[in-house]
Formats: C-alpha cells, structure tokens, sequence
C-alpha cells in the first residue's frame, strides 16, 4: 500500500508543479475568459477607468485582491482605495493604517488614491455590526469624489466570513453604481495554491448565471511583497 500513497504524493506534486507553472507562463495579468465585458475601455476622451476597491481592513487588499489590483493597472486602470476602518481590534490601529499606504507603494497606488476611515459606528470587530445604510453613504461620497466608474469588493461570504466583510458588501449593494465581487471560495481551493486555476477557470467559462471572470496573477511576488507590509499581521 506503500507505494501507492507514494504515487499518489508524487501526482498531487506534478499537479502542483504544473499548476504554478501554468500562472507564471503569462507575462502579464490575465483574464480567463479573456473577454471584453470585464472592466472594458471607456468610450470618449477618457478610456481608462478609475476603480474604487472597498475593503473592511487594512490588509484586505493585499491579502484578497492584489490579483484583481495588478490586473486591473496591468489594463491602465485607475485604482482607488476606501477602507472602511483603521482595523483596531487589536489597538493597533494606527499601525495598520501606516501598513496599508505601505503596501500600496508596492501596488504602485498613490496615497491620494487610498482613503481609511475612521468612524466611530464602522469599527473593526467580529461583534461589531456596521450600518449598510452607512457603508453606502461614505462609499458614493467618494464616488463622487474620485468620479469613480467601478466598484470591487466582497461577496456576501467576504471571503473570509468576517462579519465586516459582509457589512461591506451589503453595502455596497445599496448603491446605484456598476460593482463586481470577489467570489468566495471554500477552505480545500483556498488553500490549494495554484491547483485552483483549472477548476476556477473551467468555472468562468461553465457558469452562465452571471459573469464569472478568473484573474491569473503572473507576478505572485508582488502580492507577497504588498501583504509583507502589512507585519502587525504576520501573526496565527
């Protein structure tokens, strides 16, 4: 029986293997299926979009969307950043902030382009309960603001399943503006690294409910170094 778990080992390393070598194939971040639904060129004078990505937390946009953050300058784009909290569960709320305009040097978006919150009803906390009617104001303020054409954010599962996340969410979802989410995943595909690109992509191109888009990070060196600002974090 031995060297059948050996066989075994050794076929989910090949997979492995292959799986990774299949996202850094791709010179650039890509789109699975490549289509021009997702995030298209404006029409007009101005062609690039400008992107607002909502996040609960510091850290959220390295950790959850550095691959949607790096395709999406990858296609001139414009990034901005509003984060609904100083994430200060922890009284480290000071620190954190500091950590994200860290991180967004690596993600080559400005400081001007990033925006944390610090309001006294959207505090971080699994028992804390934010305002979606709240969320939704502060979010279109700066979409008028930064005359935002686009929002990314959270699923309603955020991913994570942190209560927060999904505030931001439902949000969201009051506002009257074009917005895509992060599709959640379960716990075997999150943590199944590169293997996951197969069953994501066959995803995208199966599912006929609604778009479904997989984002192919070819520069996973980037995304660590972003999350690698965030050190208060790097903790289990």
């Amino acid at each position: 029986m031995a060297w059948i778990w050996m066989v075994l080992a050794a076929g989910a390393v090949l997979l492995w293997a292959i799986s990774l070598g299949r996202v850094l194939s791709s010179a650039a971040p890509s789109c699975v299926p490549s289509s021009p639904q997702f995030m298209p060129p404006l029409s007009g004078d101005r062609r690039s979009r400008n992107v607002l990505l909502v996040v609960a937390h510091p850290d959220d946009e390295s950790m959850f969307f550095a691959p949607t953050i790096l395709f999406l300058k990858s296609k001139g784009h414009s990034i901005h950043i509003l984060c609904m909290s100083r994430g200060n569960a922890d009284g480290l709320g000071d620190t954190r902030k500091e950590e994200l305009y860290h991180a967004c040097v690596s993600l080559k978006i400005p400081h001007e382009q990033v925006k944390v919150l610090d309001h006294p009803k959207l505090q971080d906390g699994f028992h804390e309960k934010w305002d979606h009617g709240l969320v939704a104001e502060l979010t279109m303020e700066h979409v008028q603001l930064w005359a935002i054409d686009t929002i990314v954010t959270f699923d309603s599962y955020g991913v994570s399943g942190h209560p927060n996340h999904k505030d931001v969410h439902h949000g969201i979802w009051q506002g009257n503006v074009e917005a895509w989410e992060l599709a959640s995943l379960s716990i075997l595909r999150k943590y199944s690294g590169p293997i996951d690109i197969w069953l994501s992509s066959l995803t995208s191109f199966a599912w006929t409910k609604q778009p479904i888009y997989t984002l192919v990070n070819s520069s996973p060196s980037r995304s660590y170094e972003a999350m690698a600002a965030h050190r208060s974090q790097w903790v289990w």
